[in-house]
Formats: C-alpha cells, structure tokens, sequence
C-alpha cells in the first residue's frame, strides 16, 4: 500500500485523482458540490465518520475522497484522521484540508498539517462499523454449489439433541487443515423482483467452533467445541471456515458500469427500513459491484390517469402518465457476492421498501 506524505500537506488534484481516471470517477468528479452554507471548520470528536465530517461541507457526503486531495490507494486505510483535529474548508481551492489552530490562546488562524499514518486505534473510520461489524465475518449468502463437499455436524455430545456453547460437536468432512469453522443453516431463497428467479440462499448464522481434536482416520468423525452460539446447532448444520478479519475502512465510489439495481430484501425479514439498516440487492460482482460502490435509492414511479386530458383512443378513455421515479437516499454496498451485495442505507427521506431501485448515482 502506499505510504502517507509526511512532507506535504496537498496534492495537485489531477494528480492526487489521477488513479481514479476511469470515466465514472471523472463524471462523479464534476457533480461533487460544496453545500452552499458550508461552515469554515470543524472539529473532529470521538464518533465522527468520514462519512458524517464531509456531510457537513458536501452536497453528496460520498464524494469525499475528491476533496480531501488523495487518490483511492491512499484512502483505502485513512489513520490518519483523529478526535481533536480539526478539518477546515479551503474556499479558494474548493478542498477540505487538516489543520491546527495557531495564534494565541483564542486559536487564531488555522496552519496546515501534514499527514501521518497512526496506528489506526483512534482513527475516524469512513462509516459507521458498529452498523455493519455483524455482517462482515458470517457468511450471509450462500450460493447452491458451495454447499458440496463441506464439512457437517453428523452427532452432538452425549444426551443432546442441540448444541450451545461450551458443548461438543463431531463433523464429518474435509476441514483443509482448518481449525476454527462458523456453522450454518441454509435458510431463505432470495428471488430477484423483476426474473423471480432464486439468486442466492440467506444463511442462518448459528455461531463458531473450534477443532478440539481432529479425526485420526477417514471415517473417524472430528471433535469440536462450540465457542459462542447465536442459535443452537444441530445434526446436518452446515461448516465453513472463519474468514480473515476485515479491512473496516472503504473508499465510497460510483460504480464503473452502469448499474439498475432493485432491492431484494431487508435484512431481518421487516417490510421497510431506515438509516443504517442493511438490506440486499440483485446485483453482485459479475454486474461491476464491488466493496465501496454507492447507489442511489429511487421509488418507482406510478402510472397515474390524466383527469384533465381530452379523451383519446378507440373506447374515449384518458391517457395515462408516468410519475418520475423519485431519489430519496443512498446505500453504500460493503459485502459483495456473486449475485447479490449487502448495502447500508446512509441517509434517506423515505423508508426503503423491497423492490426500490438502487441505481448509479447521477
């Protein structure tokens, strides 16, 4: 990755965006507008999010990598912003800078910055994690094929049926050398609103286990304990090895395709949803979807009669018209599959239903 400057505070910024040169970023480029009664500064305490500092100065709060001087591999881990800091916005250059009081007990002017990678503890994330940590370490799609071949709990310990923690479980299968597994439970079939067609199975995530002792032969069964159950397991549970823990910072972005997506569902199986909910589209890595990408979200519009036009046709009926379809959010995808991606909703003015258009920003 590459390193911080230490030396200077600003970079050109053709240069600084040159690596997002793709024709998607420059179109985003020219749509990042400062909002109107932007304040001069301000200052940054404990909570605050990339996300949430740039909706204070932007229009879109996504286009931030923009105009704080820095290009994509820069960004992709930004220690380098804290509690107590202060970001300023620099009117001249239409670009938000990190800064210091200076001048005297009353703060004075504000003297550039340079930027140092911390150590990240403290460090202002782009979004909230606390909403989405849940969902970054289970395995939350399963595609049908990827059940083949993975290892099983075939009994539970002595005189149990199901499984809680501190319990053992024996599992049959391959572990490839694997020794902390999630277990799971193919729960339900996602179908796309507009094909109806099943895209993807929701799992039910049931809690981990740890190998205690591994089969000695091929049809010896392995033991594992049980670390932390959110719902009892038992025979026929499906395992799965623990994925590495996560990168918690992303670079919001467009997509590079264009991208019309609809939403599938709402996790949690409610009907609507709000801010920082999370909810699943039709769209997923083969469509261009990547961890990141921001849409937009859009009700349908409705096709309504026109009263007060002439009557037309053969029967003398009125003409029909379509509503626009109306933008009133915008969801940041953070867990991609290969048919359907999780998204966090940011900001809306209207709750999110099943089958809302999420699309390329405009």
């Amino acid at each position: 990755m590459k390193k911080f400057s230490t030396a200077t505070l600003v970079f050109a910024f053709a240069t600084a965006f040159g690596s997002l040169a793709a024709p998607a970023a420059q179109a985003a480029a020219s749509t990042c507008a400062f909002l109107p009664n932007a304040p001069d500064q301000h200052t940054v305490v404990k909570g605050d999010t990339l996300w949430d500092i740039s909706g204070k100065f932007l229009v879109h709060p996504w286009c931030w990598p923009q105009v704080w001087d820095m290009n994509r591999e820069e960004i992709r881990n930004p220690h380098w912003i804290y509690p107590g800091q202060i970001v300023y916005f620099d009117r001249v250059a239409g670009r938000l800078r990190l800064g210091q009081p200076t001048g005297g007990a009353n703060g004075g002017r504000l003297s550039p910055q340079v930027r140092v990678a911390g150590t990240g503890k403290d460090a202002v994330t782009s979004i909230p994690s606390s909403a989405i940590e849940a969902f970054l370490t289970q395995p939350l799609i399963i595609e049908e094929d990827e059940l083949k071949g993975t290892p099983h709990i075939v009994a539970a310990q002595e005189g149990h049926v199901n499984l809680g923690k501190g319990e053992k479980a024996y599992v049959a299968g391959d572990l490839k050398d694997g020794t902390s597994f999630q277990a799971f439970r193919p729960g339900t079939a996602l179908k796309d609103p507009v094909t109806k067609q099943v895209i993807g199975y929701e799992a039910a995530y049931l809690g981990t286990l740890k190998l205690q002792r591994a089969g000695k032969t091929p049809d010896e069964a392995h033991s594992f304990i049980v670390v932390d159950s959110k719902q009892e397991m038992g025979v026929g549970d499906r395992l799965l090895p623990v994925p590495p823990t996560p990168i918690m910072n992303y670079v919001p972005h467009p997509p590079e395709q264009p991208v019309d997506a609809r939403i599938v569902s709402i996790y949690g199986g409610v009907d609507n949803a709000g801010q920082n909910q999370v909810v699943t589209i039709n769209r997923g890595s083969k469509d261009g979807i990547d961890i990141g990408t921001v849409l937009q979200l859009a009700h349908f519009g409705q096709t309504v009669v026109d009263k007060g036009a002439e009557k037309t046709g053969w029967f003398g009926g009125k003409p029909t018209v379509k509503l626009p379809d109306e933008q009133y959010g915008t969801l940041f995808m953070f867990r991609i599959f290969k048919n359907i991606s999780y998204g966090l909703i940011m900001q809306v003015t209207d709750t999110v239903n099943v089958g809302d258009y999420a699309r390329s920003p405009e």
